[in-house]
């Protein structure tokens, strides 16, 4: 843009950061008023969803009249724009949320207000909202597909695993990907999710979710879900793959196992798959009930060697009566997994994946670090705060 659009779109910007929640929550209102079945789009509460609205306003404010950044921009709202067309967005609510922004950015700069602000900010918008919905017509076929539970099996009171049948033709994704899923008792709200198998042609997916304190529809998962529920998929996200001939070393923590085990039984299709080693962390011994599983991996696949880590060697009483992790041949390692890796070998020549907490994450890659991974050998999907 012009050095004449810099000094409005910066203002602007300035405006709508000393008060950004005021700014998304008049321009909301702006776009209820003019649309009003737009409100059935969106959850019940706004407050995340206007935080993130207005970090992204700010910074296209910041970065489009400068001379930087403009391509990572870009990609920016083009993704925007394709996860959009899961909640539905057409053509004509791109044209009623611009009109909204710039009816709230007049009100905003109030008396600098005049032909040329207003033509500067229409431009802003325009482009922004336009890269977004020119995204998400690019996209071929639905933006959603749906498959059926068929099974649910309880782990203990805050794991479970459930299966899925595809109802729809399942579009393609990689293992090691996670998808963007909805549940049907809560119809607005979608979480991501990594199946724990590859695609298949058979339109079969399997999950292991945790509920995690606070989290609603986590919650809901292991305590409400049930054979018959209908879910709701869209885009794949996430980077996590395996480089053909380099050795590897996979790191995980709980459910965040999933991923992984979908990547190794990928790799179990093909005999030339390169020396793997998998350290397998939970809490609790009762904890690791995968061990079984990766045990009959293991024994028709000898690149691939396991070891179990557990942060307490005894079970709580609410995981009494879990099987022995030692009864499958795996040595158990007591200890933060981090740690327990970091201190097990020599792992800079590996390719290294790990998924998890976010806790764990982090933990886990200082450790690697300090001890000469080097941090472009390590993938993890992104670490939410």
């Amino acid at each position: 843009m012009s050095e004449t659009a810099r000094p409005v779109l910066h203002d602007l910007r300035d405006r709508l950061a000393a008060d950004p929640d005021t700014f998304a929550r008049n321009v909301f209102a702006r776009l209820f008023g003019s649309a009003p079945t737009l409100r059935d789009m969106f959850p019940a509460h706004l407050s995340h969803l206007r935080e993130a609205f207005t970090d992204v306003i700010e910074h296209v404010l910041d970065v489009l009249p400068g001379d930087d950044g403009h391509d990572e921009l870009i990609e920016l709202l083009a993704q925007l724009g394709r996860d959009h067309r899961k909640y539905g967005v057409t053509e004509e609510h791109y044209n009623v949320m611009a009109q909204a922004l710039v009816d709230e950015a007049a009100a905003a700069l109030g008396p600098r207000w005049d032909r040329a602000t207003a033509e500067t900010v229409a431009q802003a918008i325009m482009l922004t909202t336009g890269v977004m919905r020119g995204a998400a017509q690019s996209v071929p076929g639905p933006a959603t597909w749906r498959a059926q539970v068929v099974q649910k099996f309880d782990i203990n009171r805050e794991r479970v695993v459930v299966r899925l049948i595809a109802l729809d033709p399942m579009p393609q994704f990689r293992a090691g990907q996670y998808l963007e899923t909805r549940i049907p008792q809560w119809p607005h709200a979608w979480r991501n999710l990594s199946p724990s198998i590859p695609p298949n042609d058979a339109g079969e997916l399997e999950f292991h979710v945790r509920s995690v304190p606070g989290g609603h529809v986590s919650t809901s998962i292991v305590k409400e879900t049930a054979p018959g529920d209908i879910w709701t998929f869209a885009q794949a996200h996430g980077t996590l793959q395996v480089e053909a001939g380099r050795s590897v070393l996979m790191v995980a923590g709980g459910t965040g196992l999933a991923p992984l085990r979908a990547i190794l039984l990928s790799m179990a299709l093909h005999a030339d798959s390169a020396p793997t080693h998998l350290f397998y962390g939970a809490r609790f011994p009762g904890e690791l009930y995968e061990l079984g599983m990766l045990r009959e991996l293991a024994a028709v696949n000898p690149w691939l060697k396991v070891t179990a880590v557990v942060d307490d060697s005894t079970d709580p009483w609410w995981v009494e009566g879990a099987p022995d992790p030692h009864q499958w041949g795996f040595e158990v390692l007591r200890g933060r997994v981090g740690d327990i890796v970091a201190q097990y070998g020599d792992w800079t020549d590996r390719q290294v994946l790990i998924a998890g907490p976010a806790d764990m994450i982090t933990s886990t890659k200082l450790k690697l670090r300090m001890a000469g991974v080097p941090t472009d050998q390590m993938q993890h999907d992104p670490v939410l705060d």
